[in-house]
Protein backbone atom coordinates (compact mmCIF):
# COMPACT_ATOMS: atom_id res chain seq x y z
CA UNK A 1 0.00 0.00 0.00
CA UNK A 2 0.96 3.83 -0.64
CA UNK A 3 2.90 5.60 1.95
CA UNK A 4 0.53 8.51 2.01
CA UNK A 5 3.05 11.30 3.57
CA UNK A 6 6.35 10.21 0.85
CA UNK A 7 3.36 10.32 -2.08
CA UNK A 8 2.06 13.41 -0.57
CA UNK A 9 5.52 15.27 0.17
CA UNK A 10 7.32 14.22 -3.46
CA UNK A 11 4.49 14.35 -5.60
CA UNK A 12 1.70 17.07 -4.29
CA UNK A 13 3.79 19.72 -2.35
CA UNK A 14 7.08 18.91 -3.20
CA UNK A 15 8.54 20.11 -0.20
CA UNK A 16 10.98 17.30 1.52
CA UNK A 17 9.82 18.60 5.02
CA UNK A 18 7.53 20.79 6.64
CA UNK A 19 7.09 24.16 5.21
CA UNK A 20 6.53 25.25 8.48
CA UNK A 21 9.65 23.90 10.44
CA UNK A 22 11.88 27.11 10.80
CA UNK A 23 9.22 29.10 12.00
CA UNK A 24 8.24 27.07 14.42
CA UNK A 25 12.32 26.37 15.27
CA UNK A 26 12.56 30.31 15.26
CA UNK A 27 9.70 30.73 17.76
CA UNK A 28 10.42 27.32 19.45
CA UNK A 29 10.83 29.45 23.01
CA UNK A 30 7.58 31.63 22.53
CA UNK A 31 5.75 28.63 21.91
CA UNK A 32 7.12 26.57 24.76
CA UNK A 33 6.26 29.84 27.06
CA UNK A 34 2.32 29.67 25.59
CA UNK A 35 1.89 26.55 25.82
CA UNK A 36 3.55 24.58 28.54
CA UNK A 37 1.37 23.86 31.65
CA UNK A 38 -2.21 25.41 29.95
CA UNK A 39 -5.11 23.87 29.52
CA UNK A 40 -5.87 23.41 25.74
CA UNK A 41 -9.72 23.10 24.90
CA UNK A 42 -9.83 21.37 20.87
CA UNK A 43 -13.37 21.94 19.51
CA UNK A 44 -13.75 19.25 15.90
CA UNK A 45 -10.10 17.77 17.10
CA UNK A 46 -10.99 14.49 15.59
CA UNK A 47 -10.83 15.41 12.23
CA UNK A 48 -8.03 15.69 9.97
CA UNK A 49 -6.75 19.24 10.83
CA UNK A 50 -7.80 19.12 14.28
CA UNK A 51 -6.01 16.00 14.96
CA UNK A 52 -2.88 17.72 13.37
CA UNK A 53 -3.31 21.00 15.38
CA UNK A 54 -3.30 18.42 18.58
CA UNK A 55 -0.36 16.33 17.35
CA UNK A 56 1.47 20.13 16.61
CA UNK A 57 0.87 21.11 19.70
CA UNK A 58 1.61 18.19 22.69
CA UNK A 59 5.38 18.57 22.63
CA UNK A 60 5.30 21.75 24.56
CA UNK A 61 3.53 19.82 27.01
CA UNK A 62 -0.03 21.32 27.90
CA UNK A 63 -1.13 20.47 31.88
CA UNK A 64 -4.83 19.49 29.93
CA UNK A 65 -6.12 18.21 26.66
CA UNK A 66 -10.00 18.43 25.98
CA UNK A 67 -11.17 17.38 22.72
CA UNK A 68 -14.43 17.64 21.79
CA UNK A 69 -15.97 16.32 18.02
CA UNK A 70 -19.36 14.43 17.14
CA UNK A 71 -17.49 11.62 15.54
CA UNK A 72 -16.81 8.80 18.40
CA UNK A 73 -15.10 6.72 16.00
CA UNK A 74 -13.26 9.64 15.38
CA UNK A 75 -11.99 10.46 18.72
CA UNK A 76 -11.56 6.62 19.70
CA UNK A 77 -8.72 6.68 16.49
CA UNK A 78 -7.33 10.16 17.87
CA UNK A 79 -6.87 8.18 21.00
CA UNK A 80 -5.41 5.38 20.03
CA UNK A 81 -2.93 7.16 17.56
CA UNK A 82 -1.47 9.86 20.34
CA UNK A 83 -0.97 6.76 22.51
CA UNK A 84 0.55 5.02 20.41
CA UNK A 85 3.20 7.35 18.75
CA UNK A 86 6.64 6.56 20.38
CA UNK A 87 8.03 9.71 22.15
CA UNK A 88 4.70 12.11 21.88
CA UNK A 89 4.13 13.46 25.14
CA UNK A 90 0.01 13.25 26.38
CA UNK A 91 -0.91 15.04 29.46
CA UNK A 92 -2.65 13.12 32.46
CA UNK A 93 -5.42 15.17 32.20
CA UNK A 94 -6.22 14.16 28.87
CA UNK A 95 -9.99 13.64 27.93
CA UNK A 96 -12.33 13.21 24.66
CA UNK A 97 -16.32 13.72 24.63
CA UNK A 98 -18.35 13.08 21.87
CA UNK A 99 -20.92 15.52 21.49
CA UNK A 100 -21.74 18.90 19.85
CA UNK A 101 -20.23 22.17 21.39
CA UNK A 102 -23.73 23.73 21.20
CA UNK A 103 -24.80 21.32 23.34
CA UNK A 104 -26.16 22.26 26.73
CA UNK A 105 -23.76 19.50 28.55
CA UNK A 106 -21.08 21.56 26.63
CA UNK A 107 -22.34 24.65 28.00
CA UNK A 108 -21.99 23.13 31.51
CA UNK A 109 -18.62 21.22 30.96
CA UNK A 110 -16.97 24.81 30.36
CA UNK A 111 -18.28 26.20 32.99
CA UNK A 112 -17.53 23.94 35.59
CA UNK A 113 -13.65 24.28 33.68
CA UNK A 114 -14.01 27.99 34.38
CA UNK A 115 -12.54 28.19 30.78
CA UNK A 116 -9.31 27.14 29.13
CA UNK A 117 -5.71 29.02 28.50
CA UNK A 118 -6.17 28.29 24.64
CA UNK A 119 -9.27 27.35 22.69
CA UNK A 120 -9.55 25.96 19.23
CA UNK A 121 -12.08 25.79 17.12
CA UNK A 122 -11.73 23.23 14.00
CA UNK A 123 -15.62 21.95 14.01
CA UNK A 124 -17.59 23.26 10.41
CA UNK A 125 -18.84 22.11 7.19
CA UNK A 126 -15.79 22.53 5.03
CA UNK A 127 -16.68 21.08 1.68
CA UNK A 128 -18.26 23.32 -0.92
CA UNK A 129 -19.96 19.98 -2.02
CA UNK A 130 -21.73 20.84 1.28
CA UNK A 131 -23.91 23.26 -0.45
CA UNK A 132 -27.18 21.42 -2.55
CA UNK A 133 -30.42 22.65 -1.87
CA UNK A 134 -31.84 25.05 0.97
CA UNK A 135 -31.76 22.72 3.77
CA UNK A 136 -28.16 21.53 3.68
CA UNK A 137 -27.36 25.66 3.04
CA UNK A 138 -29.45 26.10 6.60
CA UNK A 139 -27.54 23.35 8.36
CA UNK A 140 -24.23 24.91 6.64
CA UNK A 141 -25.02 28.21 7.69
CA UNK A 142 -25.95 27.42 11.14
CA UNK A 143 -22.84 25.09 11.96
CA UNK A 144 -20.25 27.49 10.54
CA UNK A 145 -21.86 30.53 11.93
CA UNK A 146 -24.65 30.71 14.01
CA UNK A 147 -23.67 28.01 16.41
CA UNK A 148 -20.22 29.46 16.20
CA UNK A 149 -21.43 32.94 17.91
CA UNK A 150 -22.96 30.92 20.99
CA UNK A 151 -19.16 29.27 21.26
CA UNK A 152 -18.08 32.63 21.27
CA UNK A 153 -20.38 34.01 24.20
CA UNK A 154 -19.86 31.09 26.10
CA UNK A 155 -16.27 31.60 26.26
CA UNK A 156 -16.54 35.85 26.82
CA UNK A 157 -17.81 33.74 30.17
CA UNK A 158 -14.37 33.07 30.93
CA UNK A 159 -11.99 34.48 28.22
CA UNK A 160 -9.24 32.31 26.80
CA UNK A 161 -5.70 33.63 26.18
CA UNK A 162 -5.46 32.53 22.83
CA UNK A 163 -8.58 31.65 20.42
CA UNK A 164 -8.01 30.22 16.89
CA UNK A 165 -10.68 29.32 14.64
CA UNK A 166 -9.91 27.88 11.27
CA UNK A 167 -10.90 29.55 8.22
CA UNK A 168 -10.59 28.42 4.39
CA UNK A 169 -8.81 30.22 1.32
CA UNK A 170 -11.88 30.00 -0.22
CA UNK A 171 -13.23 32.71 2.55
CA UNK A 172 -11.18 35.62 -0.21
CA UNK A 173 -13.49 36.61 -2.85
CA UNK A 174 -16.42 33.51 -2.17
CA UNK A 175 -17.93 31.82 -5.11
CA UNK A 176 -20.09 29.63 -2.69
CA UNK A 177 -22.01 29.64 0.38
CA UNK A 178 -19.17 27.37 2.50
CA UNK A 179 -16.61 30.12 1.84
CA UNK A 180 -19.09 32.84 2.48
CA UNK A 181 -19.98 31.50 5.68
CA UNK A 182 -16.37 31.24 6.54
CA UNK A 183 -15.83 34.83 5.24
CA UNK A 184 -19.10 36.00 7.92
CA UNK A 185 -17.47 33.32 10.25
CA UNK A 186 -14.07 35.81 9.97
CA UNK A 187 -16.45 39.20 10.43
CA UNK A 188 -17.83 37.52 13.38
CA UNK A 189 -14.59 36.75 15.29
CA UNK A 190 -13.44 39.75 14.75
CA UNK A 191 -16.23 41.84 16.73
CA UNK A 192 -14.99 39.64 19.58
CA UNK A 193 -11.38 41.12 19.30
CA UNK A 194 -12.44 43.21 22.48
CA UNK A 195 -13.68 40.33 24.98
CA UNK A 196 -10.36 38.38 24.19
CA UNK A 197 -7.45 37.34 21.74
CA UNK A 198 -8.72 36.47 17.93
CA UNK A 199 -6.95 35.02 15.35
CA UNK A 200 -7.86 32.53 12.15
CA UNK A 201 -6.00 30.90 9.03
CA UNK A 202 -7.17 30.75 5.24
CA UNK A 203 -5.00 28.06 4.06
CA UNK A 204 -5.10 25.42 0.98
CA UNK A 205 -6.46 21.84 0.77
CA UNK A 206 -5.13 19.65 3.33
CA UNK A 207 -3.93 16.76 0.93
CA UNK A 208 -5.80 12.98 1.76
CA UNK A 209 -7.75 15.00 4.53
CA UNK A 210 -10.86 13.10 5.73
CA UNK A 211 -13.41 13.31 3.39
CA UNK A 212 -11.36 14.73 0.35
CA UNK A 213 -11.40 13.68 -2.61
CA UNK A 214 -7.89 12.64 -2.42
CA UNK A 215 -8.64 10.66 0.26
CA UNK A 216 -11.05 8.83 -1.54
CA UNK A 217 -8.77 7.53 -4.35
CA UNK A 218 -7.73 5.18 -1.81
CA UNK A 219 -11.22 3.87 -0.83
CA UNK A 220 -11.65 3.75 -4.70
CA UNK A 221 -8.39 1.53 -4.82
CA UNK A 222 -9.89 -0.87 -2.34
CA UNK A 223 -12.71 -1.59 -3.45
CA UNK A 224 -12.01 -1.66 -7.04
CA UNK A 225 -13.74 1.35 -8.46
CA UNK A 226 -12.79 3.90 -10.78
CA UNK A 227 -10.97 7.28 -10.27
CA UNK A 228 -12.76 10.08 -11.39
CA UNK A 229 -11.08 14.35 -11.29
CA UNK A 230 -11.69 17.28 -12.38
CA UNK A 231 -8.97 18.05 -14.93
CA UNK A 232 -9.33 21.87 -14.98
CA UNK A 233 -9.43 22.84 -11.11
CA UNK A 234 -6.10 24.27 -9.77
CA UNK A 235 -5.51 23.81 -5.95
CA UNK A 236 -2.79 24.69 -3.19
CA UNK A 237 -1.73 21.96 -1.16
CA UNK A 238 -0.39 21.61 2.22
CA UNK A 239 -0.09 18.28 4.05
CA UNK A 240 -1.77 17.37 6.92
CA UNK A 241 1.38 17.49 9.57
CA UNK A 242 1.25 21.22 8.43
CA UNK A 243 -2.12 21.64 8.57
CA UNK A 244 -2.03 21.45 12.41
CA UNK A 245 1.18 23.43 11.97
CA UNK A 246 -0.09 26.60 10.83
CA UNK A 247 -3.06 26.74 13.25
CA UNK A 248 -0.59 26.34 15.69
CA UNK A 249 1.45 29.32 15.04
CA UNK A 250 -1.75 31.61 13.77
CA UNK A 251 -3.09 30.38 17.26
CA UNK A 252 0.11 30.96 19.87
CA UNK A 253 1.98 33.45 17.78
CA UNK A 254 -0.91 35.82 16.14
CA UNK A 255 -1.55 39.26 17.36
CA UNK A 256 -5.64 40.04 18.20
CA UNK A 257 -7.47 40.28 15.18
CA UNK A 258 -4.94 38.84 12.59
CA UNK A 259 -5.48 36.37 9.51
CA UNK A 260 -2.57 33.87 8.65
CA UNK A 261 -2.06 32.05 5.24
CA UNK A 262 1.00 29.87 3.47
CA UNK A 263 3.13 31.72 1.73
CA UNK A 264 2.50 29.47 -1.41
CA UNK A 265 3.16 30.80 -5.12
CA UNK A 266 1.14 30.09 -8.11
CA UNK A 267 3.21 27.58 -9.75
CA UNK A 268 2.83 25.63 -6.55
CA UNK A 269 -1.08 25.30 -7.55
CA UNK A 270 -2.06 21.77 -9.31
CA UNK A 271 -4.75 20.22 -10.60
CA UNK A 272 -6.89 17.01 -9.35
CA UNK A 273 -6.18 14.95 -12.68
CA UNK A 274 -2.55 15.51 -12.53
CA UNK A 275 -2.65 14.05 -9.11
CA UNK A 276 -4.42 11.05 -9.72
CA UNK A 277 -1.50 10.26 -12.71
CA UNK A 278 1.36 10.19 -10.01
CA UNK A 279 -0.82 8.34 -7.66
CA UNK A 280 -2.00 5.70 -9.86
CA UNK A 281 2.18 5.79 -11.36
CA UNK A 282 2.46 5.46 -7.27
CA UNK A 283 1.07 2.42 -7.70
CA UNK A 284 2.27 0.85 -10.41
CA UNK A 285 -0.64 1.45 -12.91
CA UNK A 286 -0.99 2.90 -16.45
CA UNK A 287 -4.42 4.75 -16.78
CA UNK A 288 -7.21 4.10 -19.27
CA UNK A 289 -9.11 7.34 -20.04
CA UNK A 290 -12.77 6.12 -19.81
CA UNK A 291 -15.36 8.34 -21.34
CA UNK A 292 -18.18 8.21 -19.59
CA UNK A 293 -18.89 7.25 -15.74
CA UNK A 294 -20.44 3.81 -16.95
CA UNK A 295 -17.66 3.07 -19.48
CA UNK A 296 -15.18 3.44 -16.29
CA UNK A 297 -17.35 1.42 -13.58
CA UNK A 298 -17.60 -1.27 -16.21
CA UNK A 299 -13.69 -1.29 -17.01
CA UNK A 300 -13.56 -1.70 -13.32
CA UNK A 301 -15.98 -4.48 -12.42
CA UNK A 302 -14.19 -6.47 -15.11
CA UNK A 303 -10.27 -5.44 -14.09
CA UNK A 304 -8.42 -9.57 -13.79
CA UNK A 305 -6.47 -9.30 -10.71
CA UNK A 306 -3.23 -8.94 -12.04
CA UNK A 307 -3.88 -6.06 -14.65
CA UNK A 308 -1.72 -3.06 -14.12
CA UNK A 309 -4.10 -0.94 -15.79
CA UNK A 310 -6.86 0.98 -14.09
CA UNK A 311 -9.86 3.57 -15.47
CA UNK A 312 -10.36 7.33 -14.69
CA UNK A 313 -12.59 9.63 -15.92
CA UNK A 314 -11.28 13.43 -16.17
CA UNK A 315 -13.97 16.08 -16.80
CA UNK A 316 -14.02 19.85 -16.51
CA UNK A 317 -15.90 20.94 -13.37
CA UNK A 318 -19.56 22.34 -13.83
CA UNK A 319 -20.70 22.24 -10.09
CA UNK A 320 -22.09 24.66 -7.88
CA UNK A 321 -19.34 26.89 -6.35
CA UNK A 322 -16.25 25.52 -7.89
CA UNK A 323 -13.50 28.10 -8.85
CA UNK A 324 -11.16 27.42 -10.74
CA UNK A 325 -8.16 29.01 -9.36
CA UNK A 326 -7.74 29.54 -5.36
CA UNK A 327 -6.84 33.34 -3.65
CA UNK A 328 -5.39 33.73 0.11
CA UNK A 329 -6.28 37.76 0.34
CA UNK A 330 -8.22 40.27 -1.51
CA UNK A 331 -7.31 44.20 -2.20
CA UNK A 332 -7.45 46.22 0.40
CA UNK A 333 -6.65 43.67 3.12
CA UNK A 334 -2.85 45.17 4.96
CA UNK A 335 -0.59 42.02 4.34
CA UNK A 336 2.84 41.78 6.62
CA UNK A 337 4.84 39.05 4.34
CA UNK A 338 8.67 39.58 6.33
CA UNK A 339 7.21 38.66 10.12
CA UNK A 340 7.24 34.89 9.12
CA UNK A 341 9.19 33.10 6.60
CA UNK A 342 6.75 30.52 5.89
CA UNK A 343 3.70 32.89 6.75
CA UNK A 344 1.93 36.08 5.23
CA UNK A 345 -0.33 37.66 7.89
CA UNK A 346 -3.40 40.00 7.43
CA UNK A 347 -3.09 42.61 9.92
CA UNK A 348 -5.42 44.61 11.36
CA UNK A 349 -8.66 42.85 9.85
CA UNK A 350 -11.67 44.58 9.90
CA UNK A 351 -14.23 43.91 12.02
CA UNK A 352 -18.20 45.07 12.33
CA UNK A 353 -20.00 46.47 14.87
CA UNK A 354 -21.87 43.65 16.18
CA UNK A 355 -25.01 44.85 16.00
CA UNK A 356 -24.67 44.86 12.19
CA UNK A 357 -24.27 40.87 12.77
CA UNK A 358 -26.67 40.33 15.17
CA UNK A 359 -28.60 42.06 12.84
CA UNK A 360 -27.94 39.66 9.56
CA UNK A 361 -27.88 36.57 11.89
CA UNK A 362 -31.59 37.48 12.98
CA UNK A 363 -32.40 38.28 9.31
CA UNK A 364 -31.06 34.58 8.57
CA UNK A 365 -32.85 32.71 10.99
CA UNK A 366 -36.38 34.54 10.07
CA UNK A 367 -35.58 33.38 6.63
CA UNK A 368 -34.82 29.90 8.04
CA UNK A 369 -38.37 29.60 10.06
CA UNK A 370 -40.30 30.25 7.17
CA UNK A 371 -41.96 26.97 5.43
CA UNK A 372 -41.20 27.63 2.13
CA UNK A 373 -38.52 29.83 2.13
CA UNK A 374 -35.80 29.25 -1.08
CA UNK A 375 -31.61 29.14 -1.69
CA UNK A 376 -31.94 31.87 -3.72
CA UNK A 377 -33.49 34.18 -0.86
CA UNK A 378 -30.50 32.75 1.54
CA UNK A 379 -27.86 33.54 -1.09
CA UNK A 380 -29.95 37.19 -1.39
CA UNK A 381 -29.33 37.82 2.41
CA UNK A 382 -25.79 36.71 2.15
CA UNK A 383 -25.05 39.17 -1.13
CA UNK A 384 -26.23 42.08 0.97
CA UNK A 385 -23.87 41.18 3.88
CA UNK A 386 -20.96 40.44 1.43
CA UNK A 387 -21.04 43.15 -1.31
CA UNK A 388 -17.89 40.72 -3.03
CA UNK A 389 -20.09 37.44 -3.12
CA UNK A 390 -20.31 36.32 -6.38
CA UNK A 391 -22.32 33.09 -5.76
CA UNK A 392 -21.54 30.59 -8.94
CA UNK A 393 -24.92 28.60 -9.11
CA UNK A 394 -25.18 25.91 -11.98
CA UNK A 395 -27.81 23.48 -10.64
CA UNK A 396 -25.68 20.78 -10.12
CA UNK A 397 -23.58 19.85 -7.21
CA UNK A 398 -20.79 17.12 -6.40
CA UNK A 399 -23.44 14.51 -5.07
CA UNK A 400 -24.12 13.80 -8.41
CA UNK A 401 -20.59 13.04 -9.57
CA UNK A 402 -18.41 9.60 -8.86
Amino acid sequence: MINVNRFISENITSRPSSMFTPDIEANKEQLRKEIFGKSILVIGGAGSIGASYIRAILPFKPSKLVVVDLSENGLTELTRDLRSTYGLYVPDEYRTYTLNFSDPIFERIFREEKGFDIVANFSAHKHVRSEKDKYSVQALIENNVIKAKKLLDLLAEYPPKHFFCVSTDKAANPVNIMGASKRIMEDMIMAYTSKFKVTTARFANVAFSNGSLLAGFIDRIMKQQPLAAPCDVRRYFVSPEESGQICMLACVLGHNGEIFFPKLGEEKMITFSSICDRFLESLGYKKKECATDDEAKKFAAEIPEDSKIYPVVYFKSDTTGEKDYEEFYVPGEKLNMTRFSSLGVIEEAGSRPMQELDTFFAELEKIFTEPDFTKEEVVAAIKRFIPNFEHIERGKNLDQKM
